[in-house]
Formats: structure tokens, sequence, C-alpha cells
């Protein structure tokens, strides 16, 4: 199997499990129960950015070696122009729907912090990145990083990929420190209309100088893959385990302490120092930690585990292999970022349904779950089916008969 194709299957796997995440029912969804996330400080959009920022780099970086800088910047830049329309598009959807739905201004008031239609400073705040609707928030993070990934690709090119994993790690130690808020609290109060007003001001689920060390630590890893400065079978090589032994250590450390905060049953005392370093929003330490250790240990079951002597490795990696390669999740793979927009909209519809006619049984939670698991395929198949219409099989010519001279 082509390495793209398990990269698609494991971005569908993230968005499977991003919508199951992002339902919300009265009551709750038992399915949000088995999930990677309740056994480890590692969630769906953490592997969805990585491989995202991993993408970009491989894709791009040819594009750059083959055509230049300036070609392969305007196509990322396209790129970013065309997420950016779906981004304000998923907005005026969800508010043209608000003003349309019985009661749905009401149901979705959390979610849209009072977000009109008809307010254009608050749509102004949208259209800028600085307001993000709930659910709506990784994808302009993502299209901001893509905004840099040109310069970026271009200074690996150039040698200096250790120069910007530096400056990467740096500016997560800013958002660690909460440097951003000297710029970010004014502007939030101004947006507000002052410190006492009751409305709200910058709202984002995603520190972007935190975050930015998933997107670029996978743009780095693309860029060098595509340019063959790294070997990655050497990398991985199923003789020197050291590493992924100790990053097995690191999952089983983090794994009673994930289990003990996603239960609320923590002792207080303990929560309240380990609570800095797991900050989210900031991308914290224990979530840096944890998912570097989980990254490393996937990769390297992925591509040394098929070579191991170990029959119980092979047979992991073996498993985790058929699993990628589900037709269902590479589908979603390709087309991932129109599956995320599709996503924020089946996400507020559903919330809507159980708001007017809820609260359901667990029964019906479930059957709604796989139908909107479904529903998620539809921009995928949409996508496809016009590319096919557009590209159609080259029709095989007949042979010539056998043609005999006149004699």
């Amino acid at each position: 199997m082509k390495r793209l194709d398990v990269i698609d299957g494991m971005r569908g796997y993230f968005l499977v499990f991003m919508l199951i995440n992002h339902l919300v029912f009265t009551g709750g969804l038992w399915l949000v129960q088995i999930n990677h996330r309740n056994l480890a400080f590692v969630e769906d959009a953490q592997g969805f950015v990585f491989l995202s920022g991993l993408l970009t780099g491989m894709v791009y970086a040819r594009k750059m070696m083959k055509d230049g800088y300036t070609a392969a910047r305007d196509r990322i830049w396209s790129r970013v122009f065309e997420l950016y329309r779906y981004a304000m598009g998923i907005v005026l959807v969800i508010l043209a729907l608000q003003f349309l739905l019985p009661q749905a201004a009401d149901i979705w008031t959390n979610w849209l912090g009072g977000t009109r239609i008809d307010d254009p400073l608050r749509l102004a705040a949208i259209a800028t990145f600085l307001f993000q609707p709930t659910f709506m928030d990784i994808l302009p993070q993502y299209i901001i990083y893509m905004f840099f990934a040109p310069a970026i690709i271009w200074l690996c090119m150039k040698g200096r990929w250790k120069t910007v994993a530096i400056i990467s790690v740096l500016a997560w130690m800013a958002a660690q420190l909460g440097l951003q808020r000297a710029l970010t609290y004014p502007l939030s109060d101004w947006l507000a209309g002052g410190t006492d007003s009751e409305k709200e001001g910058i709202r984002a689920s995603f520190n972007l100088l935190g975050w930015q060390i998933v997107f670029f630590a996978g743009l780095i890893a693309g860029t060098l893959t595509s340019m063959k400065k790294v070997e990655w079978t050497r990398v991985f090589d199923p003789r020197k385990d050291f590493i992924a032994k100790a990053a097995l250590a690191v999952c089983v450390f983090f794994l009673p302490l994930r289990i003990l905060t996603a239960h609320g049953m923590m002792p207080g005392i303990v929560l309240e120092k380990f609570g800095f370093m797991e900050v989210r929003a900031d991308f914290g330490p224990v979530y840096l930690l944890n998912f570097a250790a989980v990254a490393y240990g996937l990769a390297w079951l992925l591509i040394a585990g098929p070579r191991h002597e170990n029959a119980t490795i092979r047979r992991i990696a073996a498993g985790l292999t058929g699993l990628f390669s589900l037709s269902f999740l590479q589908l979603l793979g390709r087309h991932s970022l129109q599956i995320y927009v599709w996503h924020v909209l089946i996400v507020y519809g559903v919330f809507y349904i159980d708001g007017r006619f809820g609260a359901f049984s667990d029964a019906t939670k479930t059957v709604i779950t796989f139908g909107s698991l479904a529903l998620l395929s539809l921009p995928a198949l949409w996508r496809e089916r016009n590319r096919a219409t557009a590209n159609p099989a080259p029709v095989p010519s007949k042979p010539l008969p056998n043609m005999k001279p006149a004699t």
C-alpha cells in the first residue's frame, strides 16, 4: 500500500472520532467513551493537524523543487483562500439556519455566543478569526499555518530546518508562559466594548503559538521526506527499538493519569499542580510529551513493525495497517478538509434535533450517531463522482483487422 494511502486512512480515522466526540446529546453519548483520548492525552485534533502539516510538506515541497518557490507559494495560497471560503461559508450557513429554524438561536446560543447574521462587528471578528464559534476552530488555525507554509518549506529546502524547529519550540514556550496575552487581552477587551461588558471578545479554543508546533513538526518531516533527506526505514529500524521502548514507557506513565483526570478521580492537591502542565488550549507539556511518544510509537509500529522478529509486534503492525487501509477511512481522508467543514453542519444539526425533540434513549442516540457517520462521506462521494465524470477512463481502441495486400 502506498504511504499516502496510510496517511489518508489515518486522517479518516481522526475525522470519524472527531465527529463522534463532537456530537452532543442530552445525557451524553456512550460511544464517546470508546476513544483513544481516554487512554492518553492525545486527541483527534492533534493527529489531524500533524498529518495535515506532513502532507503539506510532502506535496508542496515536490512542487517547489520542480516549479520553483513562486509556483508552490501560489498553489498553497490558492488553497488557503479556498479553505477561507469554506470557513466563512459554513459560518454563514449556520447563521442562516439559526435565523430560519425555530428555537435554533436558543439551542445554539452557547456555541455561537450570541452571534447574529445582522451583527457586522461580530461577523468582522469571525472573518478575522478573532471570534470562532464552537467546532469551527480547527480550520482557521490550519489556514493561518498554511499561509506561512511556503516560507517554512523554502527554509527547510535550504537546509535550515533546525532553525525552523528552534523557532517553533520557542513559540511553543511563549504560549506556555502566556506571553501572547500582552496583545490578546487588550484586544479582547476592545472587542467586548470594555472590561465590564458581558459581550465576548476574542474567542478561540486553540492557542496558535502552542499548537503550531504540531503542524510545523509535520511540515518539516514532510518536506525532508520529499527531499529524500530522511530514509524512514532506517530511522525506524526494527533492530533499534530503544526510543520505541522509551515512547512506550511515556505512554504507560500517562495512562493512569489520563484515566484519573478523565473520570475526575485525581486528588485535588495533585491536580492543582498537574493542571498547569495539562492546558489543552496551549498544547501544554503533558500533551506535547504524550503526543510525541504516541506519534513515534505509531510510526515505529507501521514502518518497523512488519519487519520485526517478534510475531506479536508483526500482528499489531498488520492490524494497524489493516485499520488504516479501510476504504471508508481512506475516502474520508482524501477529502479531509471538506469533510471537516461538513462535519460541523452535521454536529449543529444533531444538536438542534436533540434540543428540539430530545432527550433520546441510548439506542436512538446510537442510531443517530451511525447515521451521522454515514452522512459524513457524502462530500467525498460527490467530489470523487465529479472527478470521475470529468476524467472518464479511456476506452481501449479496437485492434485493426488484419489487412492483406491486394493481389
